[in-house]
């Protein structure tokens, strides 16, 4: 992966971490990074979701894709953060 790819797969994690955090009621008690990392895994998953049912390559934006990366961010982020209380 070039170096731009990595540059674009944080901007990604980080708008969709951020996101699912708006979708998540409450306060939540995990850091930037967490965030960060969660948004980047849901961004990686959700694009291989909408792949596997075929809703990726629309003309135009993928709204699909995109609701389906917010809503693993916030199922992230939930859980990272009951997680963390826990402790």
């Amino acid at each position: 992966m070039e170096i731009s790819g990595v540059i674009s797969a944080i901007v990604i994690g980080l708008v969709i971490g951020v996101l699912g955090r708006l979708v998540v009621p409450g306060r939540q008690h995990i850091g930037v990074l967490w965030t960060v990392a969660v948004g980047i895994v849901a961004a990686l998953l959700g694009s291989a979701i909408a792949a596997g049912f075929g809703v990726a390559d629309t003309k135009g934006p993928d709204w699909i894709e995109w609701f389906i990366q917010i809503g693993l961010a916030a199922v992230g982020v939930a859980a990272l953060d009951r997680a963390r209380v826990r402790r």
